[in-house]
């Protein structure tokens, strides 16, 4: 039996341990040497191992591993994957570990490959003849582009805890709500030609035009009917983000796309938002038979709400010593939620270092993190 690692230890074999996760293939790598390091430093602890692959991914895993038995208990949970890196922008080797300034450097220090090193440190000395309800550890694939794995998970119901604690970098604020995100392309099919003949043609730029000014409409509608006042952003978002259309400036566009993000609130649901762009654009589709479409360009992200009064909330909020709140980026958490488990979003770090080169983690988050960690398994587990 190999010695368990200590925190910075186990820190560096995983950030050694490369796992992007890029809908780009040239960047996109399988996560199955960071799952069995966590596989066989858990089993060593005395936790049942169970590694599944995620359908329809690159060789990509998750892990679940559970001490004890019995129904309940807690899940800690969090993602195995990185974003891609810019080497060009960091002063060090994103794979490796530098510790210096009282901060650990390296791609997933904070996001999140971090949190499984804190949980390791919190297992090493469980005495699990003592435990009264199962602990859980789940590492999931994919978090960054598609959330497959989180949706697999789901979708399988293995178990359902009393509550979960996914380790995203909360700078330990509890977060109890975010909001959706969905993204779509419409697309118009002109006719093209000659510019000298109009009527010979269907220009696709100008029917854009007027679809963008109805998209622009219904931007004003979801500012004016819909509010959260929890978020910094009150109102659900509509982002025009990118258009490309037409070959030349003498030739009638033939072809026009524009892709657009929308961001929920909670309680919007996905259809709802559907049915808002269908019927924004209804009349032009009337006006111009089979010439506008619209597409979802990657699978939405449900929004997020954990419903208060919840002791769960509570006591996270006791015990880190901050209040909680919402945030306008998306997680795991409305697929660990689909469990029947009381759900929160809690970690060390800051999401200001998470996508950023330089990622850190700094020392004064390490003792907050244990003792957390300790608190939320004793109250669950024991």
């Amino acid at each position: 039996m190999h010695q368990l690692p200590h925190f910075s230890d186990a820190l560096k074999q995983l950030i050694a341990s490369p796992s992007i996760s890029s809908t780009q293939a040239s960047w996109d790598q399988g996560n199955l040497d960071i799952i069995q390091i966590l596989a066989t430093w858990f089993e060593q602890i005395g936790f049942s191992i169970d590694i599944q692959k995620v359908p329809d991914t690159r060789n990509k895993y998750n892990l679940l591993a559970k001490l004890g038995s019995g129904e309940g208990g807690l899940l800690l949970a969090g993602h195995s994957d990185t974003v891609p890196f810019d080497e060009n922008r960091w002063q060090s080797d994103p794979l490796k570990v530098v510790d210096k300034d009282d901060k650990f450097y390296g791609l997933g220090t904070c996001d999140m490959k971090g949190f499984f090193a804190f949980i390791l440190q919190a297992c090493k000395n469980l005495n699990a003849s003592k435990l009264k309800k199962p602990l859980y550890i789940l590492a999931t694939a994919d978090e960054e582009t598609t959330m497959a794995g989180a949706r697999f998970f789901a979708q399988q119901q293995l178990m359902k805890p009393d509550v979960a604690i996914i380790g995203e970098p909360t700078n330990l604020v509890p977060v109890v709500m975010h909001k959706g995100h969905m993204s779509h392309r419409i697309t118009i099919q002109g006719q093209s030609g000659h510019s000298s003949k109009p009527s010979l043609g269907v220009n696709a730029i100008e029917i854009m035009y007027l679809v963008i000014g109805e998209l622009i409409s219904l931007k004003e509608k979801l500012i004016s009917n819909y509010h959260n006042q929890a978020f910094d952003v009150t109102a659900p978002t509509l982002n025009l983000g990118a258009i490309k259309g037409g070959d030349n400036a003498n030739r009638i566009c033939g072809h026009c796309e524009l892709d657009l993000d929308m961001r929920s609130l909670p309680g919007m649901t996905d259809a709802e938002l559907i049915n808002l762009l269908a019927g924004a654009l209804a009349p032009l589709a009337e006006k111009y038979p089979n010439r506008i479409s619209f597409d979802e360009l990657h699978p939405s992200s449900p929004s997020f709400e954990q419903k208060q009064p919840s002791d769960f909330v509570s006591l996270a909020e006791e015990i880190s010593g901050h209040q909680c709140c919402a945030v306008n980026y998306a997680t795991e958490a409305p697929y660990i939620q689909q469990l029947g488990c009381q759900t929160i979003v809690l970690g060390p770090g800051s999401i200001n270092q998470a996508h950023q080169p330089n990622e850190f983690l700094a020392y004064s988050e390490i003792d907050k993190t244990n003792l957390l960690l300790a608190a939320m398994i004793n109250q669950y587990c024991f």
